[in-house]
């Protein structure tokens, strides 16, 4: 998605690790059209699959599920990375590490919510090494769901998260793919 990669690119910032801070207009102040736009284009690519959820994982992914949800119609559940006197009754429950915060988190959604025959659509800001993807993906199994892909702000293709997921047969569909970064710059796969 052109529109993304020139956002990316000028308003990006390549920390060590390397970490792609795009923190101005995707996961810590939000471009609210800019993110509505990226939920229609992940929505349009899953049109046909008949999703009845969108799965998603706090907290980044949840402004794009919800953009991508409105688009589809149908409702957003997250993941929870803390259970909260809120969160009641059964539980679907998995470890999942995140790259970013360098820690692992338990997740869970209540069960009520995912249940055997609801077709999942999983949507995250960012595919790295994809244990997020891979989390949402045993929480969907525990329930019976179907996961019918996984839409993707960001990917690292130069990371294993994606190529790995497709091996295992998970459609993955990434607005913007980065093959390498450095201080030099950003090279997209086209897409």
């Amino acid at each position: 998605m052109k529109a993304l990669e020139d956002k990316i690119r000028a308003e990006g910032k390549i920390l060590p690790g390397p970490v792609l801070k795009v923190s101005s207009f995707l996961n810590h102040q939000m471009d609210s059209d800019f993110i509505m736009e990226l939920g229609r284009a992940l929505a349009e690519r899953f049109r046909d699959d008949g999703a009845t959820k969108i799965l998603t994982i706090e907290s980044s992914g949840i402004a794009i599920a919800v953009a991508a949800g409105a688009a589809l119609h149908v409702p957003v559940l997250f993941a929870k990375k803390h259970r909260t006197s809120n969160v009641s009754g059964m539980l679907y429950q998995t470890l999942v590490h995140s790259y970013t915060h360098g820690t692992d988190y338990t997740v869970v959604v209540e069960r009520e919510y995912l249940k055997a025959d609801d077709r999942v659509l999983i949507i995250d800001d960012f595919l790295a090494n994809g244990k997020a993807v891979e989390g949402l993906l045993d929480l969907a199994s525990q329930a019976g769901a179907k996961v019918v892909g996984a839409g993707i702000v960001i990917e690292k293709g130069f990371q294993e998260g994606g190529e790995k997921l497709r091996a295992d047969g998970l459609r993955v569909e990434s607005l913007a793919i980065i093959d390498s970064m450095d201080e030099n710059g950003i090279v997209f796969r086209d897409c």
